[in-house]
């Protein structure tokens, strides 16, 4: 029984999972005194359970030998090079692994979910940011410090457009994520405020959101021929926030594949997992009960 804690953009999801199926779940709001809030959240949710290990998911780089966050870029600042090995020891007296959200949710995806037993798979989480990871040959990328296939939504997709926070020019998460979705949205001062808002005026027709939702797709789409490129995945999963929207997201993305991937590439089979909610703690609670798998 594994003890597992989402440190999401919005939100911080946990869970007790047994063999990797939800025994109970809960949430708490980002705000001030994320860490604080967690634990006691995780406290409560494992009363009378016995979990044996840990499993920490971060938004940004990890170090999973040093159990840190490296960095995020403007998600979490307080986890910041904290050992979180060392929290989830004091706070639960459990020993714990941290890894990197999208690479957990690849994990979850691939052991549990939506692509059981896929050997070469990518998976694009749409959410306050644009999160990815990768698994060839069966084997989950990390590299030499990390940084292998979780930076899939920091690939250049638009020479012309603005800096950003991670310092790169053009990235497919200041274009497509929620958080520069909302900062365009609020630019244009109309009243549609949020990604909901968005999808709904499109659903509706409305002319003037499909600039926006455009080039959006656009920035999903072309990071994702980009991924298939990098990796020739026969999967690619697309999970996160945004894919609440459904086909208005995975439409354009599968038809954008079928004109610009390589001649000879194969596209890979599209799957979005029906409980994207669990797809990070699910691989939690795999890389928790098998910290070297």
């Amino acid at each position: 029984m594994e003890l597992c804690i989402d440190f999401g953009g919005s939100e911080i999801k946990l869970a007790v999972l047994e063999r990797g199926v939800p025994v109970r779940t809960g949430t708490v709001p980002v705000g001030e005194g994320d860490l604080e809030a967690a634990a006691a959240a995780a406290r409560s949710l494992a009363e009378g359970l016995a979990p044996t290990a840990a499993g920490i998911a971060v938004p940004g780089v990890v170090d999973r030998a040093a159990g840190r966050m490296v960095r995020a870029h403007d998600k979490h600042p307080r986890l910041d090079g904290l050992d979180l090995t060392a929290w989830a020891r004091d706070a639960f007296g459990l020993p714990a692994v941290v890894e990197n959200d999208a690479r957990a949710a690849l994990v979850g995806e691939i052991s549990t979910g939506s692509a059981p037993g896929a050997r070469n798979a990518v998976l694009m989480a749409l959410g306050t940011g644009i999160g990815t990871a990768a698994v060839m040959d069966g084997v989950v990328l990390r590299g030499a410090h990390d940084h292998a296939g979780i930076l899939g939504g920091h690939l250049t997709v638009d020479l012309a457009a603005g800096r950003c926070n991670c310092g790169n020019v053009g990235c497919a998460e200041s274009i497509g994520g929620a958080w520069a979705l909302r900062r365009d949205l609020a630019a244009r001062g109309d009243g549609v405020a949020d990604v909901k808002e968005l999808f709904a005026a499109v659903e509706a027709g409305d002319r003037t959101a499909f600039p926006l939702y455009d080039r959006a797709v656009l920035a999903w789409s072309a990071a994702a021929v980009s991924l298939c490129h990098a990796y020739d995945p026969e999967v690619l999963i697309l999970t996160g926030g945004i894919m609440r929207a459904g086909n208005l997201v995975a439409g354009p993305i599968e038809a954008y594949l079928g004109e610009h991937l390589w001649s000879s590439l194969e596209a890979p089979t599209i799957v979005i997992p029906d409980r994207p909610d669990l797809s990070v703690l699910r691989g939690l609670a795999v890389l928790a009960a098998d910290p070297h798998s």
